[in-house]
């Protein structure tokens, strides 16, 4: 394709941001170009300079930054000849405000932050129709609610009408969409567009922008790190590295013989469906951890543990949601986990996944008693230890919080900003009562080392560190009193494709030298693929499916088990999502369910049900032998 049929073409661009009394050029003479029509991945890990590269074609850069060289061509096909130089525009001037949200447009990663919550998302919607043509307000409202269903709102009156907190994130990101579709634009940027959001929502929006192309005939440049959604969307790949493009060209290329040694790791660094058991990830950046001396002692016998370590059965937990204005209204009740059952073995990473609100992160809270449940048992038992979880109080409770830590997901928030790494690490034992300042010390440079970190940081505070080295602060927090069960909770989705690598290899190494038992809670079907044992698939506050590693991800029964598998994008160029099965977030999911696993039925009882040894799937009888893979 020559230059004539490229919609956008980036030259020589150079970005720099002042800092101080000087200046840190964060692009370094970037060239890439977006032809018509296309779609162009532009690849990197957090920092790269991919969203300085989109902010600068918006003409949207902080003050703080400016371009320092190149250029970025954009060719109009409604202006069939006329070449802008979007670098070489004033960003608040008219010819630039004419073409921003008119013929360029662009979606961000978090929804949410990106709506007014003051204003209906039909008002926000139709405000670029207004800006940029001359149209009544009742030509706007007709106009914004046909883009409305063209995104996929089922009753675009009514969704003209709702306020961002009415929706969920999926639909969120649809309106976010109809707002930079309105007036039909030539380039659509799209930076993370799904990151935030569900494997199903992730799939129904991705299938959403990949009709609305073809139906629009746009180009789209999509900012990611996902490679399996690169794998799925794109038709060229751009990789960026510290400001600098390392590689470029048509997907297929790309994907099937990468060029650079940078594409290669980044590959193996990103957990897969397809990968191997056993089969190691690997980290940009190796990150080793050391076993003290202290600790090589410390791998925990189970022999003398003859059933679970932890036994849950029946579990419920109901929350009161307030009504929701000063006029008073009925208060309704939210059924966050519903009558849940499943074992820990000693010994064994077990893995709960599902989506959002489906109730994985209230179960770590029941278990660990941070907040009280309505029914149901749990019972723990380490051979020194034998209790119903739920019963304990005052000492015994407290002496059972050694026994069971937790690692949080955001690990910006998880530590506190006033305490140095040493406090952080010495608190749960002076907690505890173990207040000897000299062996908690000791103590503490000996879990900087098992989790791969320099003694010499211990006096440091949290801002000076990484997002990944932060997690390692947070592991190593959660060893500090040698746990029997360590609770992982999302421990790596805030973090970079490439520290998520290292955290998750660092863990698995952790269960492995120290012996422990592991519940891991994550929306990621890869990454608990990697790491679980076992696995229990939530819906709803109900596990719908338990079973090994193996047997879940190739012979899956429920059909929510089988959706969620099939909505997950993998680097395999052979293996793409079929967008037209994904459906959308509005109707009813189960509508096509088989009467066995409909939730709402008058057919019986649900219950889990054995289909084959230690495989149990949520239904109200045994399957047909035809929904049970061989």
């Amino acid at each position: 394709m020559n230059a004539r049929e490229d919609l956008l073409r980036i030259e020589n661009l150079s970005v720099s941001i002042a800092i101080q009394r000087t200046s840190l050029e964060v692009v370094k003479g970037v060239s890439f170009r977006v032809p018509a029509g296309k779609t162009v991945a532009l690849v990197g890990e957090s920092g790269s300079g991919k969203s300085i590269i989109a902010q600068s074609i918006m003409g949207i850069l902080p003050r703080v930054a400016r371009v320092t060289g190149g250029s970025i061509r954009f060719r109009d096909p409604a202006s069939p000849g006329k070449d802008i130089d979007i670098a070489a525009l004033d960003d608040r001037g008219a010819e630039m405000q004419a073409l921003r949200g008119a013929r360029l447009a662009m979606i961000f990663q978090e929804p949410m932050t990106s709506l007014s919550p003051l204003h209906r998302i039909g008002d926000q919607v139709e405000e670029a129709l207004v800006l940029h043509r001359d149209v009544a307000k009742s030509e706007a409202r007709k106009t914004t609610e046909e883009m409305l269903q063209l995104v996929g709102f089922p009753d675009p009156s009514r969704a003209y009408d709702m306020y961002p907190m009415e929706l969920s994130g999926g639909l969120r990101q649809r309106a976010m969409i109809a707002m930079a579709l309105i007036c039909r634009p030539a380039l659509l940027i799209a930076d993370e567009p799904t990151t935030a959001l569900d494997v199903t929502v992730q799939a129904q929006v991705l299938g959403l922008l990949k009709s609305l192309q073809s139906k629009l005939g746009m180009s789209l440049l999509l900012i990611t790190h996902d490679l399996g959604v690169v794998a799925n969307m794109a038709d060229e790949v751009v990789v960026i590295y510290h400001g600098q493009i390392l590689e470029a060209g048509p997907l297929e290329d790309l994907f099937e013989k990468p060029g650079h040694a940078y594409t290669r790791a980044l590959m193996k660094a990103v957990p897969d469906l397809d990968m191997e058991r056993g089969q190691r990830l690997v980290a940009l950046r190796e990150s080793e951890h050391v076993i003290p001396k202290s600790m090589q002692g410390e791998k925990r016998d189970f022999d003398r543990i003859e059933g679970p370590l932890l036994s849950v059965r029946n579990l419920s937990k109901t929350y009161t949601i307030k009504a929701g204005n000063w006029l008073g209204g009925a208060n309704r009740s939210l059924l966050a986990v519903n009558d849940v059952s499943f074992d820990v073995m000693p010994g064994e990473c077990f893995g709960i996944v599902g989506e959002s609100g489906c109730g994985k992160s209230t179960i770590s809270k029941l278990i660990m008693r941070a907040i009280s449940a309505d029914g149901g048992k749990i019972d723990f038992d380490n051979g020194n230890m034998s209790c119903n979880v739920l019963d304990l109080e005052g000492r015994a409770l407290k002496d059972f919080r050694k026994r069971i830590q937790i690692v949080f997901q955001d690990p910006f928030g998880s530590l506190s900003p006033r305490s140095t790494v040493l406090n952080t690490l010495c608190e749960p034992l002076e907690i505890h009562g173990m207040s000897d300042t000299r062996r908690n010390v000791e103590n503490a440079r000996e879990l900087m080392a098992l989790v791969g970190l320099q003694t010499s940081q211990l006096n440091r505070y949290p801002h000076s560190f990484s997002g990944g080295q932060r997690q390692r602060i947070g592991i190593a927090r959660a060893l500090a009193l040698s746990p029997d069960l360590l609770i992982c909770d999302e421990p790596v989705s805030a973090l970079d494709v490439s520290v998520q690598a290292q955290i998750l290899n660092l863990l698995k190494a952790l269960q492995k030298d120290l012996g422990l038992t592991m519940i891991f809670i994550s929306h990621n079907l890869a990454v608990v693929k990697y790491i679980a044992d076992r696995i229990a698939v939530m819906r709803r506050g109900q596990i719908v499916e338990i079973a090994d590693c193996e047997t879940l991800f190739a012979r899956p029964v429920h059909p929510y088990t089988q959706k969620l598998l099939s909505a997950v994008p993998t680097v395999r160029l052979d293996h793409k999502l079929d967008f037209a099965r994904q459906g959308s977030e509005e109707g009813d999911p189960t509508a096509d369910w088989p009467d066995e696993f409909k939730p709402e039925s008058d057919a019986g009882e649900m219950s889990l049900i054995p289909v084959r040894k230690g495989h149990l799937v949520l239904a109200r009888a045994l399957p047909s032998p035809e929904r049970i893979p061989a």
